[in-house]
């Protein structure tokens, strides 16, 4: 089943009427079959809403049909039609029954809670006060995963596992998260009452089990020796971007088979590097981004 998702849940092109495929079917089938609407709680911290915006590109489901229908989610602060005071006894009620699943975006900071404070109080408190009564933590996009571009700030913002020890975590960088990849996971969970197998960094090996430059639609033009230098010499259309500062040698993801925007595109085919966003290393250790470092061929022994 974990193959079916990492592969079924990409969204096809054309027409987007009701799921089609068997996978497509199966998520559909699981959400539907989900008691009660599963109580989801999504925090946010030291974040810009990318990963909130990514959910919301969710085609097939809709993020409207899993919003209302499938879940429901009890707190997130650009989505919730409540605020206030109303907002904060949603979460306290919802904490207090247990059973949700979290979802936290943003990182946290490790220097000095006042770098996040939401209505008055320390993010890394709300966190971990949430993440005792939830049943799965899911840390989605780079920041809450690692740290991301926070944790190469003075406020030094580090990933949820740093702060949850007691609930498993599950962590799917990227910058900003995969839709596919959350929802995806979100689905494996309801199904299975358990994470997804894990990697050595807590991310799904259905989706970080392979690297970028492996998976790379420019390999090719790597194992010919053919790098570009010159992004406006039409020539070099299609060639390997590792003088450009790639870092898909050094990164798991399955960006090259999954893609963005309804599978039609991804950074590496848009002649833009891979900037490592899914590797713990983001961003400090993988800056500048469009520097060549040790990666072409013959500087790190790459196969």
């Amino acid at each position: 089943m974990a193959g079916a998702l990492a592969q079924g849940c990409a969204v096809k092109g054309g027409s987007r009427p009701a799921p089609s495929s068997p996978t497509q079917a199966k998520v559909a089938e699981t959400l539907r079959a989900a008691a009660g609407k599963p109580p989801v709680v999504w925090l946010q911290g030291q974040d810009c809403a990318g990963c909130s915006v990514s959910f919301l590109n969710v085609e097939q489901p809709s993020a409207a049909d899993v919003i209302l229908d499938k879940i429901s989610l009890r707190y997130h602060e650009p989505l919730m039609a409540g605020s206030g005071l109303v907002a904060e006894r949603a979460l306290r009620e919802t904490v207090r029954a247990g059973g949700y699943m979290l979802v936290v975006e943003g990182a946290i900071p490790s220097a000095d809670d006042r770098f996040c404070m939401v209505g008055g109080r320390a993010f890394r408190e709300i966190l971990e006060e949430c993440a005792k009564g939830a049943s799965t933590v899911i840390a989605a996009g780079a920041c809450a995963a690692f740290g991301g571009i926070p944790g190469a700030t003075p406020s030094k913002g580090r990933g949820v596992a740093a702060y949850v020890k007691n609930t498993p975590v599950v962590n799917l960088p990227q910058c900003p998260v995969h839709h596919e990849h959350l929802l995806a996971t979100i689905v494996y969970v309801l199904e299975h009452k358990q994470v997804p197998e894990l990697d050595t960094h807590g991310r799904p090996l259905m989706f970080f089990s392979k690297t970028v430059h492996d998976q790379c639609e420019r390999k090719a033009a790597y194992e010919a020796g053919n790098y570009l230098n010159d992004w406006n010499n039409p020539a070099q259309a299609g060639w390997c971007l590792a003088e450009k500062g790639c870092k898909g040698p050094v990164t798991y993801s399955d960006c090259p088979t999954r893609k963005d925007n309804g599978g039609v595109n991804w950074c590496i085919a848009a002649g833009a590097p891979c900037q490592g966003c899914a590797e713990p290393t983001f961003y400090e250790e993988m800056a500048p981004l469009f520097a060549a470092r040790t990666l072409a061929r013959g500087k790190a022994g790459l196969a």
